[in-house]
């Protein structure tokens, strides 16, 4: 890492990025219960937005370009393209979900948050995750730990997947991987403690960081779900790969966030093993 991505300026970014996402936060918080189905758009399959996930990124946005006006930003809200592949894009590059679980906001479930992540030079340096609900906030730089609201964490110790909580998203808008997902569904209800769908993904990565899931999967997903929580996973001591347990980085490897699996590392292939309906057929 160059001069310019020195400890200061992380130390500088994730100060900016906890700020931004706790003033997103109360924005998103204080339009809870307001939002009608006039003020939702549609943006595809079982796919929504509205003006307060728009006004959490726009807040989120003018609090990164005020700190570092020469960065780039990857923002979920008024981008199209989908399964874009991350690693390799030179210099800074902030990836931002506004509001991660915009489905559960909306009918009044209690589970999003905001996930800001900054690579540099395609390696993930920063993340932060705020809770908005419970006012938890995560955050990591690289090599120096993750922490729960200033405090270190850690993934959890359980060495096997039959004493393992495994936390998922089941497919909501791309339905061709139903039949794969019922098979590892089941195979993930017979051999763990159990399977849970809270509905952010972001927060599924901060609490398999804390050690409250031992692993996490999904498919069809995108990068913006996840650039914070991989960073935090690994800094907590856990693994994350693709299906094949290759790591992202990987230039043959699925495109960040097309397919992931997490976990505190002690049950990683068991997960893999328990995946392979999953894999993609150049994969398998």
């Amino acid at each position: 890492m160059s001069s310019s991505s020195s400890p200061s300026i992380l130390e500088s970014a994730v100060h900016v990025a906890r700020n931004a996402a706790r003033d997103a936060a109360a924005f998103i918080q204080s339009q809870s219960g307001r939002v009608h189905d006039d003020d939702i758009r549609d943006k595809g399959i079982n796919d929504f937005a509205s003006y307060v996930d728009e006004g959490a990124q726009k807040i989120i946005i003018d609090a990164i370009h005020s700190a570092f006006p020469e960065h780039e930003i990857l923002a979920e809200e008024g981008f199209e393209e989908r399964g874009i592949p991350l690693h390799g894009i030179p210099g800074w590059l902030w990836i931002v979900d506004p509001l991660d679980g915009t489905t559960n906001f909306m009918h009044g479930v209690p589970q999003y948050g905001v996930s800001i992540g900054l690579q540099f030079d395609g390696k993930a340096v920063m993340g932060v995750i705020h809770d908005v609900n419970r006012k938890e906030t995560f955050h990591a730089i690289s090599g120096q730990g993750a922490f729960l609201d200033e405090r270190p964490c850690r993934v959890s110790t359980r060495g096997r997947l039959a004493d393992s909580l495994i936390t998922t998203g089941f497919p909501y808008k791309q339905f061709e991987f139903m039949d794969g997902y019922t098979e590892a569904i089941r195979r993930f209800w017979t051999d763990s403690r159990g399977v849970r769908r809270p509905g952010s993904a972001s927060l599924d990565l901060a609490w398999v960081a804390c050690g409250r899931f031992e692993g996490f999967f999904e498919q069809g997903i995108e990068a913006w779900d996840v650039a914070a929580g991989v960073l935090i996973v690994e800094e907590a001591g856990g693994r994350f790969s693709d299906f094949s347990n290759r790591p992202p980085v990987d230039p043959d490897s699925a495109p960040l966030g097309s397919e992931i699996v997490a976990s505190n590392g002690l049950i990683h292939g068991e997960m893999i093993d328990r995946l392979g309906s999953l894999k993609r057929p150049d994969n398998a």
